[in-house]
């Protein structure tokens, strides 16, 4: 009997697909026809152990013996344009077959939630919790999303003409995709990028979080105008913002997005209330109607800002229902409630933009700040160091700094001013500090904060927000945090605050750090540690997870992660970045957004309605998880610290075409050196690399060593039973388990011959192997990924549809590595390859 995915996505795919042969294309119909060819080659190659180099040769040999070297070079680009096009097709069957394939109302969902809490009598304990909790999901600017914005245009349409089955449409549409380029032809600039994600703002989390909202409230029957907590779902916004290792965001960039986020929300609000007034034009009411719907216009189109805030909007709201129950019952008043949310929801800032840079940064601002006030240099001490930042009364004038990034970053914190004064108070009231060590590295910031947006020492709305990254800085943070808890000056601070503190985690920069369990491990560790300290210092603490798409970067199935994090770590909120093709896969889409935000809310309303033992670790199950982090740790920093790590990310794997790749604004690394110093390497481009690769070492890398070495000692019963007590165990090896499937070893297999990579490609290959056997062992599996067959069935069909471009892309990187030297047109297979083999993970970086 066959699935309804198989039914709905598999078999759909193989129809439409054949659209493609019929497209009025030059060389449409030989592409289409060669490309199942190769694809056939290419699988039967790799089964006989053959290179890609010599399949790629092989299939020319004996399909097109007489033709010329550029001849066969364009037909494997134009193979590249085609299956770009076949992914973002098998994209847009899957997202249009969206509510068929996942039960929308089933676990996980707010209806399945209530109806449980209802059952067990905990109604009131949701609504209290509720009145409280928050989920707050980041966009950020992180380059992983290969599609430039007119192709997203087509695929929303598209998806919308495979969900009524209009085959003109989807061939139309087929036809616009085949003449659309999917490359921009320059990088796009910080705002470009803050655009593209608006759009998502606009069009799917405007509608998505009321959705949500609405039906929750009405389903509990609490009023929508009062309700106390309207950030019950947030989105933060990093575009703008980030400046970590970014040197073209500027303050200007800041207020320019600030600017476009406000005018956004109020052309939502703008028709939406086009569209209630026409329900509302009764006496009393229409009058005070008609004045809000001209004060938006005016304010939006002739830039005259009649409204200041957010609060004087609803105040002419809330004396529209006055009268509309005073005079006509209450007739329509539902639609009024519905509107007057919204703008409670988004107010004037539509999301919440936060600020970011990197600590070193701030070390070298003040380097020179006490070079103008005549200290020549930071104290040697710790504690010194400290008492010298506190000690400083004023800031000298943004033009006393001969470094112009300086200048610039000074502007940046003045702008937060402004922000705050035009789209209220919530539109920027964070700084994170990136790669955040030290009590000296918070208070840099908390002082040049302070100094710049509160000299009155009134208060100021910010939130100052350690990011810890490694491994040490994770170990080292409680410590951190309670010295600066005790700290008289930054007490008085979070108590203006209403003592809560965020605290940011780097799963990215953790797991290139220390790998993939230690990583997640520390991580838990670390905000129990943390959770423990704060309570203990009276202080509300929010975790904010820097999260990316694949596994190796902290994605994977969040939901369960967060619904397993148990009692020792607060659960005041669920704070976490999504990102590229995490954002268009999982949010992109009004169903798929709406599933994804309810289940990471259920997750958290769950952790804290129904603690069980599934979702609290006992002490020995704690004592088993530190040992196989320990030794998988050992595992990674040994094959970490091999001579040819660096030299294979940078001369084999296609880590320096991220930089040529047109899709963001940043540069590949951190640092200006020439050389590639490990720690300068973004994660994007480092665990991206990998993928391409089809070697995802990041997302399983020293858990098959770790499970083996227990496993030798005859502990393996132990760990079944973990895996089978533990949410939390579970669900770090089921997201190993995804990386692993999207892993294709056979395709780098000619590197074993490779003088100079042969024995570092067979460390990765074995503990490849090893990690499959010895998951599949403990989770008593006969294939992976058994539990998640859609998730498998999925994986399957796309790495099936980039087979060819991983083909291509390798025969372009073996043939410059056999022959020694560097080659144009190879270099751009490689490069092209990327995009398709990239997207058709749609969380690969």
């Amino acid at each position: 009997m066959q699935t309804p995915y198989e039914t709905e996505v598999a078999k759909r795919f193989t129809i439409y697909n054949s659209l493609f042969l019929d497209l009025p294309f030059d060389h449409i119909f030989r592409t289409g026809t060669m490309l199942p060819l190769l694809a056939t080659s290419c699988t039967k190659g790799f089964e006989e152990g053959k290179s890609p180099r010599a399949i790629i040769e092989g299939f020319f040999n004996e399909m097109m013996p007489n033709n010329s070297e550029k001849e066969r070079s364009d037909l494997l680009f134009q193979m590249i344009q085609y299956v770009e096009r076949q992914v973002v097709l098998f994209d847009s069957i899957e997202d249009a077959a969206y509510e068929k394939i996942n039960d929308l109302g089933g676990k996980g969902s707010i209806k399945a939630l209530i109806t449980r809490a209802e059952g067990d009598r905990k109604k009131e304990d949701l609504i209290e919790k509720l009145k409280t909790f928050s989920v707050r999901l980041t966009l950020t600017a992180h380059p992983t999303q290969f599609y430039p914005g007119n192709v997203l245009g087509i695929i929303t349409d598209l998806e919308d003409a495979i969900r009524h089955d209009d085959i003109g449409r989807i061939n139309l549409l087929l036809q616009q995709l085949g003449k659309t380029g999917f490359i921009n032809r320059e990088k796009p600039s910080p705002f470009d990028e803050a655009v593209s994600l608006i759009w998502y703002l606009e069009n799917v989390f405007y509608q998505s979080i009321s959705d949500i909202m609405i039906r929750l409230l009405k389903s509990l029957d609490q009023p929508l105008h009062t309700w106390e907590n309207p950030g019950l779902l947030k989105i933060g916004f990093w575009p703008g913002g980030d400046r970590d290792g970014n040197p073209f965001v500027t303050h200007e960039t800041t207020l320019q997005v600030a600017e476009r986020l406000k005018k956004w929300i109020l052309r939502c609000y703008y028709r939406d209330l086009r569209k209630l007034r026409r329900r509302l034009t009764f006496k009393h009411v229409e009058e005070v109607m008609l004045r809000v719907e001209r004060g938006i216009y005016v304010t939006l189109f002739e830039e005259k800002p009649i409204y200041n805030s957010a609060e004087e909007l609803l105040g002419e709201l809330l004396t529209a229902r006055e009268a509309l129950i005073k005079y006509h019952d209450g007739l329509f008043l539902e639609l009024l409630d519905e509107f007057i949310l919204k703008v409670r929801i988004f107010g004037f800032h539509f999301s919440y933009m936060d600020m970011r840079q990197d600590s070193r940064k701030h070390d070298g601002l003040w380097d020179e700040l006490f070079q103008i006030e005549g200290n020549k240099s930071w104290e040697e001490d710790e504690k010194d160091q400290i008492d010298q930042i506190l000690s400083l009364k004023s800031l000298p004038k943004v033009e006393k700094f001969k470094d112009e990034f300086h200048q610039e970053m000074l502007r940046s914190i003045q702008s937060i001013g402004t922000i705050q004064d035009r789209n209220g108070p919530d539109a920027l009231h964070r700084y994170i500090i990136s790669n955040c060590q030290s009590v000296k590295h918070l208070l840099e910031v908390f002082q040049l904060t302070k100094l710049s947006l509160d000299p009155d020492e009134k208060g100021m709305n910010l939130d100052i927000v350690p990011l810890f990254e490694t491994v040490d800085d994770l170990a080292a943070a409680p410590e951190i945090m309670s010295f600066l808890y005790k700290l008289p000056v930054y007490q008085k601070h979070l108590q203006h605050r209403g003592n809560k503190q965020t605290i940011m985690l780097g799963f990215s920069d953790g797991t290139k750090d220390g790998g993939y369990l230690k990583a997640n491990w520390s991580i838990l560790r670390a905000k129990e540690e943390m959770t423990r300290v704060s309570r203990e210092n009276g202080i509300e603490v929010v975790f904010f997870d820097g999260r990316g798409g694949p596994p190796a970067r902290g994605g994977g199935n969040m939901h369960n992660f967060y619904a397993s994090l148990g009692e020792r770590v607060e659960n005041a909120e669920i704070q976490v970045t999504i990102q590229g093709q995490t954002i268009s896969a999982n949010y992109g889409k009004q169903a798929s957004c709406v599933y994804n935000f309810e289940q990471l809310l259920s997750a958290g309303l769950e952790n804290h309605l129904y603690s069980d033992e599934e979702r609290n670790l006992s002490e020995s199950q704690r004592v088993l998880i530190s040992e196989l982090a320990d030794r998988g740790y050992e595992a990674y920093k040994e094959f970490k610290n091999h001579p040819k790590f660096v030299p294979y990310l940078e001369h084999v794997t296609p880590l320096k075409f991220f930089g040529m790749t047109n899709i963001g604004s940043r540069p590949l690394k951190r640092g200006k050196s020439d050389g590639l110093k490990f720690e300068d390497l973004r994660a994007i481009p480092f665990v991206g690399s990998w993928a391409q690769m089809k070697q995802n070492i990041p997302g399983f890398y020293g858990v098959g060593a770790a499970i083996s070495e227990l496993e030798e000692q005859g502990r393996i019963a132990e760990l079944r039973d973990l895996y089978q007590r533990s949410l939390f165990f579970r669900t770090l090896l089921g997201n190993s388990m995804q990386s692993l499937n999207k892993c294709f070893y056979p395709a780098t297999a000619y590197l074993r011959e490779n003088k100079d990579y042969g024995e570092f490609w067979e460390l990765m290959y074995e503990e490849y192997q090893r990690s499959i056997a010895a998951i599949k062992q403990v989770a008593e599996m006969e294939e992976l990924m058994r539990d998640n067959p859609v998730s498998r069935t999925s994986i399957s069909i796309r790495e099936r549809i980039v087979l060819p471009l991983i083909t291509i892309q390798q025969y372009a990187i073996q043939t410059m590595l056999e022959e020694g030297k560097d080659d144009k047109t190879l270099q751009k297979l490689i490069l092209r390859s990327m995009f398709g083999i990239i997207n058709a993970a749609r969380n690969a970086a």
